[in-house]
């Protein structure tokens, strides 16, 4: 550990950081931008709701990984039933797919929009410089950590520079934050943002990442500075998905024909806005694709390590994982439709991994003195009840017709 106070509190951040990223990956944009330019600020709430939710989830899982030496997908293998870590394992491979079939889709959609190249020879383009980022591991994790921080930055920076650009109007955002509103074909956003926001594949990742500075701090003070870790990250990614909506809403909502794409997104905002904010609207669409794909591949090792104990390169990895994403590319799918569709399938995947989570926190034999107390589990299997309950809601709408 470094020396001197600063130098320790700021080695202690970013395992959260690199959780984050999954926050505000283009999966989120996707949701963000039609929630905004269909709904205008009524969403917001869910925002702030979703990202409530993933603190508290979250902090569960970093000190499941604290307290016990093992990841969640490690824990449940050791304590659960065969059948059972078989069927969490395919859910758990599944949300990892649908993640980074987003994640990897949006890079390349920042490539193009950038380079004005076609989108499968940004596809590509996109596998080299995530196994660039992967490639970093041999000079040391932080290595890796700083790299992808370093793309958040950017694309903070990017949506600092949109909103001084638009300035939106205070009151209706406020309103949009406090407002609970799901008619009108809002419910399936709202579960498409909830699935965007709270993802199952950072639960794993958050419970094995933290285990790299274990050894070097006493329980409690770990789980105290990862839990701060993760409100300074999370919050930040808070931030910049409600940039996002905000952007959204503000440029789009009643202006014409509806944004059905993220590229027609950055095509309209030129003549809007200027070519500023469409070339900061490229720029941290690739920096939040290509960040958020890398954790995605790192999410899948420690998900296939953990339930099977298969350890596969990262390289490997990357390369099986584009396949979905290139198929998709390939035969022309509408780009904004499979981002929010994964989105959905991210929240329907979301109790397989939150169940589990909220058993084995509360279990003595598993965590210890550092058990859950009972006010936390009650509010942990409500937070479940809740997810549950929306998918629910969600598929009777849609055999009703209603989304």
């Amino acid at each position: 550990m470094p020396r001197g106070g600063l130098a320790r509190a700021a080695w202690r951040f970013g395992p959260a950081f690199l959780v984050s990223v999954g926050y505000m990956d283009p999966g989120n944009w996707a949701t963000d931008i039609e929630g905004g330019a269909r709904f205008g600020f009524s969403l917001l709430w869910v925002l702030l709701l979703s990202n409530a939710i993933a603190l508290f989830l979250q902090a569960l899982a970093s000190k499941l990984g604290i307290v016990t030496g093992k990841s969640l997908a490690q824990n449940c293998r050791d304590r659960l039933p065969g059948w059972l870590n078989l069927l969490l394992w395919v859910a758990a491979e599944a949300a990892v797919l649908a993640t980074d079939l987003a994640e990897f889709l949006g890079a390349a959609l920042g490539f193009s929009l950038l380079l004005g190249v076609p989108l499968f020879e940004a596809a590509i383009l996109t596998g080299v410089v995530v196994l660039a980022l992967l490639g970093l591991e041999r000079y040391g994790y932080r290595v890796v950590e700083l790299a992808i921080i370093s793309l958040v930055a950017v694309v903070g920076v990017a949506y600092i520079v949109e909103l001084a650009m638009i300035r939106p109007a205070l009151g209706p955002i406020l309103r949009g934050l406090v407002e609970p509103d799901l008619s009108g074909g809002r419910l399936f956003l709202a579960i498409g943002i909830l699935g965007a926001t709270v993802m199952p594949h950072n639960l794993y990742l958050h419970s094995a990442l933290v285990q790299a500075r274990r050894p070097l701090l006493g329980e409690r003070a770990h789980i105290a500075s990862q839990h701060l870790d993760a409100a300074v990250a999370l919050n930040a990614a808070l931030l910049v998905n409600a940039a996002i909506m905000v952007t959204a809403a503000a440029t789009f909502h009643g202006r014409g024909p509806a944004v059905t794409s993220l590229a027609q997104a950055h095509a309209a905002l030129v003549p809007l806005l200027g070519g500023l904010a469409a070339g900061a609207f490229a720029v941290a669409l690739l920096a939040s694709g290509l960040s958020s794909s890398t954790t995605a591949v790192m999410a899948s090792q420690v998900v296939l390590q953990g339930f099977l104990g298969v350890r596969v390169s990262l390289f490997v990895q990357r390369l099986l994982t584009m396949v979905p994403a290139l198929v998709v590319i390939w035969i022309g799918v509408d780009s904004l439709k499979i981002l929010i569709l994964s989105q959905v399938f991210l929240s329907f995947g979301l109790p397989f991994a939150v169940v589990p989570l909220v058993w084995l926190s509360q279990h003595r034999g598993v965590m210890g003195e550092f058990a859950n107390r009972r006010a936390t589990t009650v509010i942990a299997s409500a937070v479940a009840a809740l997810i549950v309950l929306l998918n629910g809601l969600l598929i009777c709408r849609l055999l009703a017709g209603a989304p």
